[in-house]
């Protein structure tokens, strides 16, 4: 039997996927605050990788993919492993913190990326930082969106933990009846 907790999880990664295909402003999407989310909350460490990884190669379906996809799912992957650091300390600081940090490494992965397989800027440590300066415009929303969406999850699920007992991780499994 799949214990409620899991569906529960199960949803609202879904529910997070689904919103980076709504109208939404540049860059603020719950990619990050879902990766985070899925490493902090999924009892099994296989589940905190994948079901947020098929969540986000759902939506990549439907939105497109793209050259730049091997290091925006690097980056990615390094937030759900932010997340497996929050599963004994979820307290508000090290949401936080996890979040800004899952952020910054988000920016600093894509945009490297982009000066090394791009053709837009020179191979040298000018470039670099040309190319890190390019993004600067769009990091503000980003860090928006990964802070809005992290403190929605996050204290979402929290505060349907404290109404629902059978969410939260030490709930009993349901008694499954006996046949006969």
């Amino acid at each position: 039997m799949i214990r409620p907790r899991f569906l529960t999880l199960l949803g609202i990664v879904a529910a997070a996927a689904a919103l980076r295909l709504l109208p939404h402003w540049p860059n603020f999407t719950p990619i990050a605050a879902m990766a985070l989310f899925g490493g902090a909350h999924f009892s099994s460490r296989r589940a905190a990788f994948a079901v947020p990884l098929a969540a986000m190669l759902l939506s990549d379906a439907v939105l497109g993919f793209h050259a730049m996809m091997p290091f925006v799912y690097a980056a990615f992957v390094g937030a759900v492993g932010l997340g497996l650091l929050l599963r004994t300390r979820r307290t508000p600081l090290a949401i936080g913190a996890a979040a800004l940090a899952a952020s910054v490494g988000f920016f600093v992965v894509t945009n490297a990326a982009v000066w090394a397989v791009g053709g837009l800027y020179p191979h040298t440590a000018a470039g670099l930082l040309a190319a890190l300066a390019a993004g600067l415009p769009f990091y503000a929303p980003t860090l928006a969106g990964d802070a809005f969406y992290t403190a929605l999850l996050f204290g979402g699920f929290a505060l349907a933990q404290r109404a629902l007992p059978a969410l939260r991780e030490d709930a009993a499994p349901a008694a499954v009846p006996a046949a006969g």
